[in-house]
């Protein structure tokens, strides 16, 4: 486990760390014409976020607070990532089944593993409740449903009640989860609701947590921040209530913007604490424990994917380039391209950065429908067939969560270090390749006649 926190160096040498394994890449074969797509992740840069991370919150809490900083598990679902990451002092935020595996798979213990989830089956509560992983429960029918474990077998689980501030959403309707409708926790503004929730406290001493997020990408600091000082006033309002301070911790949610348009990360999580202090300075006064769930803005920077680059061609006086990245790793720009544009890095056959000539350009996948583009009309040096495109910031989801069209295989992804000075890299396998022969048999090929076997 990491130290306390100390302010994290400043990461200039991004763009040249990833230019440099870039290159390597190619020349050590990780991606090939026979291997066209790889992603490769940064591990200086996901160490930096994560000390950055932690650093922020040191900064405005009182000395002994209790923090967990619990990272969002879909954002980067490989056991390596989630070693590394527990290595740099966080914890895991898991959604599934499949998620608490993985995060015990790393090494994270369940003291600190967070389970977030809207659907949680009772066979997931009860093995929650037994390993002792805090929970936050989504709705009332999942409350009655711990009333009845808690009675049947004592727990050293930290439990928690979600709610929805429903304070509106932020620029992409799909990723806001403080809408008047939204899925996620007991809506705090419908009638009735607030007072069921103070009571539900009052009825349950072991109710020791407020959870809330208002969202991910797209939902302004302001928005967030309100959504904190909500929760914040509520478990103040219970703890009045109750008589003592049954609350004793806040989990946050996680959710702040990446920006995709640059290499610089911002906002900065030390940004986003300082408007928290700012804002509500109950918060850090030591009261209250916080937890929080951040995930893509952890991983974002620290990733590339590199597709190799087909054929190139012109439809209507427009260039478009095949690439061997699509739908299959970047299926949230394909389908949204206005919500997650995302920057296409332009390499020659040997990694070398491509300058001149810039030209207005498409950039396509290789999936078989004709939406299938990273790109559209953008500006960027012409490409030609063999050279290598790169798909910036795409270090949460994209390659670690594929979509499985046209049966491709799932790309590798591999861990760097690299010195950009000594101009030296190093590589480690995160996950393998996918092979054809594993596409078939996740496909059914040892059940091949069990439907025509029905009569």
């Amino acid at each position: 486990m990491a130290s306390d926190p100390a302010p994290p160096v400043p990461d200039d040498l991004l763009p040249a760390r990833r230019d440099l394994a870039v290159r390597a890449a190619i020349e050590e074969g990780i991606v090939s014409e026979r291997e066209p797509v790889a992603a490769l992740l940064d591990v200086h840069a996901i160490r930096y976020a994560a000390a950055e991370l932690r650093a922020a919150f040191a900064e405005v809490t009182a000395p002994g607070t209790p923090v967990l900083h619990a990272f969002a598990v879909k954002a980067a679902s490989l056991v390596p990532v989630l070693r590394l990451l527990h290595a740099e002092g966080l914890g895991a935020e898991v959604a599934s089944p499949g998620e608490l595996a993985l995060a015990h798979a790393a090494g994270v213990p369940p003291s600190r593993t967070v389970l977030d989830s809207p659907a949680k089956t009772r066979a997931e509560l009860r093995e929650a409740l037994a390993l002792g992983i805090a929970v936050n429960a989504d709705n009332r029918e999942e409350l009655a449903r711990l009333d009845a474990l808690v009675a049947s077998a004592r727990t050293h689980s930290p439990l928690g009640l979600r709610v929805n501030p429903q304070l509106g959403a932020g620029a992409i309707d799909a990723m806001s989860t403080a809408t008047a409708t939204s899925k996620f926790g007991v809506a705090l503004r419908d009638e009735g609701a607030r007072e069921w929730v103070v009571r539900a406290y009052q009825d349950r001493p072991w109710l020791n947590r407020l959870h809330a997020h208002t969202g991910s990408q797209g939902i302004p600091m302001d928005l967030q921040v309100a959504g904190v000082r909500a929760v914040y006033q509520l478990a103040e309002e219970i703890n009045e209530a109750v008589g003592r301070r049954q609350i004793d911790t806040i989990d946050i949610g996680g959710g702040l913007t990446v920006n995709f348009s640059s290499d610089e990360m911002t906002p900065t999580f030390h940004d986003y604490a300082r408007l928290l202090r700012e804002k509500i300075p109950g918060l850090f006064d030591g009261r209250y424990g916080l937890v929080t769930e951040f995930g893509r803005s952890v991983l974002a920077k620290a990733g590339v994917v590199l597709a190799r680059v087909e054929y190139a061609k012109s439809s209507g006086g427009r260039p478009i380039a095949i690439t061997h990245a699509g739908a299959q790793v970047a299926t949230r720009t394909v389908f949204a391209p206005e919500s997650w544009p995302l920057r296409v890095a332009a390499y020659d056959e040997k990694g070398r950065p491509k300058e001149d000539p810039y030209v207005v350009q498409d950039v396509a996948g290789p999936c078989c429908f004709a939406g299938d583009l990273v790109a559209r009309e953008r500006r960027m040096p012409l490409l030609a067939a063999g050279d290598w495109v790169g798909l910036l910031d795409t270090g949460a989801y994209y390659a670690s969560t594929p979509f499985g069209y046209n049966s491709l295989p799932r790309p590798g992804i591999y861990g760097f270090r690299a010195d950009a000075e000594a101009g030296e890299v190093q590589f480690s396998m995160v996950r393998d390749p996918q092979t054809i022969e594993q596409v078939v048999a996740e496909s059914g090929a040892n059940r091949r006649d069990s439907l025509t076997g029905l009569r």
